[in-house]
C-alpha cells in the first residue's frame, strides 16, 4: 500500500511539473510579443513560478528516486524510474543553470529601456525551455512506462 502511495505521489508531482513547462511551450510564444508585453508576461511568470516549480520538481526528482529504491525487487521498473530521474535531474540542471540566470536579468529589466540584446537573451531562454520540456517529457514517459509495465 505504502509503495501505491509513493508511486501515485510521484506521477502526480512528475507531471504537474512537466505538465507546466508543457503549456508553458504550447500557450506561449514569446517570438509573437513586441518587448512591452514580453516583459510584462515574462516578469509574471517568473514571479509566480520560479520558486515554486523548482522546488516541486526537486521533490519529484527525491520521490522517483525513492520509487526506484521501492522497485529494486522488479530491475525493470527500477532502471527505467533511474532513467526518469536522470532525464528530470537533467531538466532542473537546465532551469538552474541556463533558464534562471535569463530570468534574473529579465527581472532588472524596465519597460521603458529595453536592453539592446534582449532578443538574443528572450530566444536563448526559449530554446532552453524547449530542451528542458523535452528532458521533462522523456523523464515523465519513463516513469509512467516503468509503471504501467508490470
Amino acid at each position: 500500500m505504502i509503495k501505491a502511495v509513493i508511486y501515485t505521489v510521484n506521477l502526480l508531482l512528475v507531471a504537474l511539473v512537466v505538465g507546466t513547462m508543457f503549456g508553458v511551450w504550447f500557450g506561449i510564444n514569446p517570438k509573437q510579443m513586441p518587448y512591452p508585453a514580453y516583459l510584462e508576461h515574462h516578469q509574471k511568470l517568473i514571479r509566480s513560478l520560479n520558486v515554486k516549480l523548482p522546488l516541486l520538481a526537486a521533490v519529484g526528482i527525491v520521490i522517483t528516486v525513492i520509487s526506484a529504491v521501492l522497485s529494486r525487487d522488479d530491475r525493470y521498473r527500477m532502471l527505467m524510474m533511474i532513467a526518469s530521474a536522470i532525464f528530470l535531474i537533467i531538466a532542473g540542471i537546465i532551469t538552474r543553470f541556463l533558464n534562471q540566470p535569463i530570468n534574473a536579468k529579465i527581472m532588472s529589466w524596465l519597460l521603458d529601456n529595453p536592453p539592446a540584446d534582449w532578443m538574443r537573451l528572450r530566444d536563448d531562454w526559449w530554446k532552453w525551455h524547449i530542451v528542458r520540456m523535452i528532458a521533462g517529457l522523456i523523464g515523465l514517459s519513463l516513469l509512467i512506462i516503468a509503471l504501467l509495465i508490470h
